[in-house]
């Protein structure tokens, strides 16, 4: 059974979450009211996704989300935040956040995403082959990417990304369908997530001191594509 952690200060905002996670039948779930409480829980038992309030009045939500991707580099982190800041959005999407939602919060919306996610969560039966675009490697049995001999460190969703990007080298993916096959294809909702997470792929390949990286293109209006890197 996954196993929840709700962080929300706000008694009723926290109770109408956790009696409603928790009425779903099929999850565990755990509320703690402060980011110190969350941590704690956090380093104790490991769980299959967090919903993170930004706005706790102990420890900034954005600092909390950054720890426990530390301690739980597998978990999902969906950010809960009134904060319509586009800007700060980011800060806790590159902080290790996968995802967020502004609040108020519907409801139907919150479950469609926490399963969305679960969904995602689940390893594949059967690994498909290693994809290879010029110096890159991506392993996607053992969930590892190289270049030129050099392992990049990647979040998951940043994995799953890449993995998607270099299935298809050259072509064109939409924003739509890159949402669909890595995050769920029932989603619905900002797509600011994609982006962060796009930035973040950028950084970390040209990152890389060796081997020549492939450069993820912005197709404006559409999407993104995977470019062989110039001979």
């Amino acid at each position: 059974m996954p196993r929840l952690l709700v962080v929300e200060d706000d008694e009723i905002i926290g109770s109408a979450l956790h009696s409603s996670l928790r009425a779903q039948g099929d999850y565990e779930v755990v509320w703690q009211r402060t980011g110190r409480g969350a941590l704690a829980e956090a380093a104790r038992t490991p769980f299959d996704l967090v919903l993170l309030d930004l706005g706790l009045p102990d420890v900034d939500g954005v600092e909390v989300c950054r720890r426990i991707r530390i301690q739980q580099p597998a978990t999902v982190l969906v950010m809960l935040t009134a904060r319509t800041d586009e800007m700060e959005i980011v800060v806790g999407l590159e902080a290790g956040a996968d995802d967020y939602l502004t609040k108020p919060v519907r409801l139907a919306e919150l479950l469609a995403r926490v399963r969305a996610h679960l969904r995602r969560s689940v390893p594949t039966q059967s690994p498909p082959p290693t994809l290879v675009v010029g110096d890159l490697v991506v392993d996607t049995a053992s969930r590892r990417a190289s270049l030129a001999g050099q392992e990049i460190s990647l979040r998951a969703k940043e994995f799953d990304l890449l993995a998607r990007l270099a299935a298809a080298p050259g072509v064109a993916l939409s924003r739509d369908s890159l949402m669909s096959e890595v995050w769920d294809e029932h989603w619905f909702g900002p797509t600011k997530t994609l982006d962060v997470h796009i930035a973040a792929l950028r950084r970390k390949l040209s990152g890389a001191q060796h081997g020549a990286a492939p450069r993820i293109a912005t197709l404006r209006g559409h999407g993104y594509r995977l470019e062989l890197p110039a001979s």
